[in-house]
């Protein structure tokens, strides 16, 4: 009775199992069935969504595709060519500003480097493009796309893996750029975390990731999984970095592992091709004097094209092929576009004027007035146009105040003119002004003012056609001063035939330009290019200086023999 008893049990827990096991079998293949019929309807929607393509934009269109479509930065491309393209590729930062050609000419040179036969790059080298001010990071360590993360057994979707609390490397940008290119643009806003990170994979060139998940003794983690934690993940590619900011404001140790190249702003004659180019790829005609208005408007080559897309729109809503003026007028209206501040002198000599050179934005040059004028009084000295005060905030709230250094350059002046002049400011009272709406600030225009002041005070004209930039020391040294090409490319663009510039700030590609680029030293040298006036005799020499050794050792008075 009891072996009977016994035997229904079993029996009876046998069928409920059964019935467990068929059930779960059951379940398991309806929810394989679901998934497999809400995939298949997802893909045909997913497909679907694919069939339905727009046009191209015009941006997109325009893109150049080769070296040579790229207007208007040959000296700079010529430098990525030869950090890139070369047997031993290096490292790179472009800086300058937005529209410029910068990401285009990151994503072409590495397809001219894959051509060239001593280059390491494979036809399979891959370009990877992440974009530094949007890129998502979490200082848990949780989500790294740009170093890379590991999916520990707690992260959520950690599959299989996670469920047999398995750690799981996921590589980053760095590892999927191997033995290619890693492209960053605004690379100056990554976070300094990530900045750091990535320091330290251009320096071993290789991935380490972490985990307390991870054991090297345990044995049910795969063999490729323990060899990403013991050898980590390869990351051997070259970096091109493009910013906006100026270079003082990366880290120093980022910029010592890279090769640092400019590209320019564009001229208005480089805008105008990129606008006609533009305007031939999107079966539109440009009317005469549309492609100069345009120019005068557009601060990049993407604002141009982008004004060429919404005019020519304009102009098919008419039944029209040509963008005419009229278009291009409507279209920097309702912009709200500023036209770009830009001078032509003409032929001709004025007393106490001189052509300044300046850079605003941090990238673009141009011509800066400065008006002196000097009649007898009783040592007046007023100032227009200039910062008059500058102040910092270091650390918090607290702020420190200085006197600006364009007022400090001023003075400076004053105490040049009367060591190596004799001009006593005592007798008159002067107005120096920099007409204009823009904010004058910085020491580059010492020697200009040294010559406007001279000017006005002795009654001495100056070529308005002759432009100046240089700081100016009380020993009359001209010491170098920032954004010297972009000055001197903004002179010759004004139509300026002579600049003078300090001689530290002598630049090759200067001897390329049709203007004439004359090197100076010091208050001699400048007052013999714009006056005529060749050195003081000694016995004023050792008057303003006392010492003649110590005018031998300061170097101010070598001779000038050099005009590039």
């Amino acid at each position: 009775m009891f072996i009977a008893i016994l035997f229904v049990v079993q029996f009876v827990l046998s069928v409920i199992m059964l019935f467990y096991f068929f059930g779960m079998v059951k379940t398991k293949t309806d929810s394989k069935r679901s998934i497999e019929y809400e995939s298949k309807k997802e893909l045909l929607k997913l497909r679907n969504l694919r069939q339905i393509k727009l046009t191209k934009p015009l941006s997109e269109v325009t893109r150049p595709t080769s070296l040579n479509e790229i207007v208007g930065q040959a000296q700079g491309l010529k430098a990525l060519r030869a950090a890139i393209c070369s047997p031993n590729p290096q490292h790179v930062i472009i800086y300058g500003p937005p529209g410029i050609g910068k990401t285009a000419a990151a994503r072409v040179v590495l397809d001219e480097a894959k051509k060239h036969p001593l280059s390491p790059f494979s036809n399979m080298a891959k370009y990877v493009e992440i974009d530094a001010a949007t890129l998502r990071f979490d200082d848990r360590g949780i989500a790294d796309p740009l170093i890379g993360t590991v999916h520990d057994p707690i992260y959520q979707g950690a599959g299989s893996y996670g469920n047999a609390g398995i750690p799981q490397p996921k590589p980053g940008a760095v590892t999927k750029a191997h033995g290619g290119m890693l492209f960053i643009d605004e690379i100056g806003e990554l976070h300094p975390i990530q900045m750091n990170k990535l320091l330290k994979v251009l320096e071993d060139r290789n991935v380490f990731l972490e985990s307390a998940y991870y054991s090297s003794s345990d044995g049910n983690i795969p063999a490729h999984i323990h060899e990403m934690f013991q050898k980590g993940l390869p990351a051997d590619f070259r970096l091109v970095g493009a910013t906006t900011r100026m270079p003082e404001e990366l880290p120093a140790a980022l910029r010592s592992r890279c090769v640092e190249i400019f590209f320019k702003p564009l001229t208005n004659s480089e805008i105008s091709k990129i606008a006609k180019n533009a305007a031939v790829k999107g079966n539109v005609v440009l009317t005469d004097g549309a492609a100069e208005l345009i120019e005068r408007y557009a601060q990049n080559g993407r604002e141009a094209v982008n004004i060429v897309q919404i005019a020519s729109s304009v102009a098919i809503f008419e039944n029209r092929n040509t963008i005419e003026i009229p278009d291009i007028e409507w279209v920097v209206e309702f912009s709200r576009c500023n036209p770009k501040p830009e001078k032509k002198v003409q032929k001709g000599c004025a007393v106490g004027f001189v052509n300044g050179l300046a850079v605003y934005g941090g990238s673009y040059g141009m011509l800066m007035d400065i008006e002196v004028n000097a009649m007898p009084g009783s040592g007046k000295l007023c100032i227009t146009g200039i910062i008059e005060n500058e102040e910092l905030s270091p650390s918090g709230a607290q702020k420190l105040s200085r006197k600006s250094s364009a007022k400090s350059s001023i003075e400076n002046m004053l105490t040049v003119l009367k060591t190596f002049y004799n001009i006593d400011f005592s007798k008159y009272d002067i107005h120096i002004n920099f007409p204009g709406s823009a904010t004058v600030d910085g020491p580059s225009a010492g020697i200009a003012v040294v010559c406007a002041v001279y000017s006005a005070i002795k009654n001495i004209p100056i070529d308005i056609e002759l432009a100046m930039t240089g700081e100016i020391s009380l020993q009359g040294t001209v010491r170098p001063v920032g954004g010297i090409v972009e000055k001197v490319e903004a002179a010759q663009n004004a139509n300026i035939k002579k600049v003078l510039i300090p001689r530290d700030n002598y630049r090759r590609m200067f001897s390329d330009l049709q203007i004439d680029v004359v090197c100076v030293e010091n208050i001699y040298d400048v007052f013999d290019e714009t006056f005529g006036i060749k050195k003081q005799n000694k016995q004023l020499d050792e008057q303003s200086l006392g010492n003649q050794k110590i005018i031998a050792a300061t170097g101010i008075f070598k001779s000038k023999d050099t005009t590039i």
